[in-house]
């Protein structure tokens, strides 16, 4: 089935109250930007992705690099489509969304959810919420009691207070309040910081090594990112060091950057996402190799509301994934900004959140908040 066009546009929709990321210090985010997919083929269908974005940057990259190389290929060469992303990625952001949308294509033209097309291993994953910023003790265990209200099955708090002791005590004041019933993660976002944000990352050895082992001693599920992406050999001997689970590779791109971060033993945890890592089959092919080295694959989910369902999508055809991370943020980011342009939510309960079962990426794009908050 071919190619007939490439539509693209920025939409800008509110969240729902102010966000300060932690890996943003000194931002604050009131609204969440992406670049609007649309992948159409000669019979009609449409398939649906998205970039991250901050203004038009995609939808200039995508009219410039990729609509007219894409004409006129077939929807199911997604390995072609992934040579033409690649080239494209020299000179643009992320352009991994557009696989989304072939692969959203591809699912509608066949009647399958794509987790059944790349191996179809579970119809539902335990899911955490995954916390965006730095808050108070106080005010983290009310937020724990809350997620734990909401039927979630952990929490991932993020570090990033100038004393790590004081992110430490925080961690032990949640595990006293909610350990019994919620698993707990922590990701100290070392790896690199938002572009504008005012902060830096400035862990070395000893103190990744100091918080590791404060954390594997309380029972804390895993430790994410705490050296920077490319400090290898770092991350080799931090991992031989711990016995808690090392995660990340949330933004490391394409097969080989994987392949040395699985072969040299930097992660027990790979975290690549659909959207920032090279696309949706090539992170299968990525898991499988994990799988094979008897590691976990857990994608990072942090974007937008189209990219999170086919990074569940890719995590429900693992048999090596047993996680599913949720954003969220009460009040800044919830519940609804994970579906904001769709006409249904995912089902969240008793710990599991369930895969949809509709065709391609799982979802039904709401056209009137795509016409409502498109600005270019």
């Amino acid at each position: 089935m071919k190619i007939v066009d490439l539509n693209s546009k920025l939409i800008k929709h509110p969240l729902t109250g102010d966000f300060h990321p932690s890996w943003g210090p000194g931002l604050v985010l009131s609204e969440l930007a992406l670049t609007f997919i649309e992948l159409v083929l000669e019979d009609g269908t449409v398939g649906y992705g998205a970039l991250p974005a901050n203004e038009n940057e995609g939808v200039v990259g995508l009219d410039v690099f990729v609509r007219e190389q894409l004409k006129g290929m077939d929807v199911f060469n997604t390995e072609g489509i992934n040579k033409v992303l690649s080239t494209a990625s020299l000179r643009m952001t992320w352009p991994w969304g557009v696989e989304l949308a072939a692969w959203d294509a591809i699912g509608k033209l066949v009647n399958q959810p794509i987790n059944k097309l790349l191996g179809g291993y579970q119809n539902k994953l335990k899911i955490y919420a995954s916390f965006g910023e730095i808050r108070s003790s106080k005010r983290r265990v009310e937020d724990a009691l809350l997620v734990k209200e909401k039927e979630f099955a952990g929490i991932k708090l993020r570090f990033g207070n100038d004393n790590v002791d004081t992110d430490l005590k925080i961690t032990a004041d949640i595990i006293r309040a909610v350990g019994d019933e919620l698993d707990i993660m922590v990701d100290a976002n070392q790896a690199d910081i938002l572009p504008g944000s005012k902060g830096e990352n400035n862990w070395d050895f000893e103190t990744a090594l100091y918080v590791g082992e404060a954390l594997q001693d309380m029972g804390v599920k895993w430790l994410e990112e705490p050296l920077p992406r490319f400090n290898i050999s770092g991350l080799t001997r931090l991992n031989k060091r711990l016995k808690i689970p090392v995660a990340g590779g949330e933004k490391n791109q394409m097969k080989h950057e994987f392949k040395q971060l699985i072969e040299e033993n930097c992660y027990d945890i790979l975290q690549g996402d659909a959207i920032f890592s090279d696309g949706l089959f090539q992170l299968r092919k990525i898991a499988g190799f994990a799988e094979m080295h008897h590691k976990k694959f857990i994608p990072h989910t942090w974007c937008n509301c189209i990219s999170l369902y086919g990074n569940l999508q890719l995590a429900a055809s693992l048999p090596n994934c047993d996680w599913f991370e949720f954003p969220f943020e009460n009040p800044g980011w919830t519940e609804e900004v994970n579906s904001f342009l769709f006409k249904d939510n995912l089902k969240i309960e008793d710990g599991f959140v369930y895969v949809p079962n509709k065709p391609g990426l799982g979802f039904i794009i709401d056209n009137d908040k795509i016409d409502k908050y498109t600005v270019y």
